[in-house]
């Protein structure tokens, strides 16, 4: 009956870590600047990859614990993130500048130095 369990278990689990990690790289896409997003994206990775041979089910059962503790705070920052949204940043790619007129057009604007 043991033995059952294990299999099962050992079954899913493979499917509840990728999927686990598809959603952490999913919500870490989720935050508005730029830098949070790829840190979250490195630091999904790396944890995957740092753990990826790891053989003890205990162990991924641990590990798949903590990864969806990080998915919950990922999701409450995220939230928090799109309060704060600043202008794309050039690495970004896309328009910058403020939108005018009927047209959306993109006028570049100074803002420093003396006018």
């Amino acid at each position: 009956m043991a033995s059952a369990a294990l299999a099962t278990t050992a079954d899913t689990s493979g499917h509840s870590v990728r999927s686990l990690y598809r959603a952490l790289l999913r919500q870490g896409n989720q935050f508005a600047n730029y830098n949070f997003r790829m840190y979250a994206r490195r630091r999904t990775r790396d944890a995957f990859h740092e753990h990826q041979k790891e053989s003890d089910p205990r162990r991924i059962q641990e590990l798949v614990q903590k990864g969806l503790k990080e998915l919950q705070m990922l999701k409450r920052q995220t939230v928090v993130s799109q309060f704060y949204q600043l202008d794309r940043l050039v690495v970004e790619g896309g328009k910058t500048g403020r939108e005018t007129g009927d047209h959306g057009g993109i006028i570049r604007q100074k803002d420093t130095g003396w006018d």
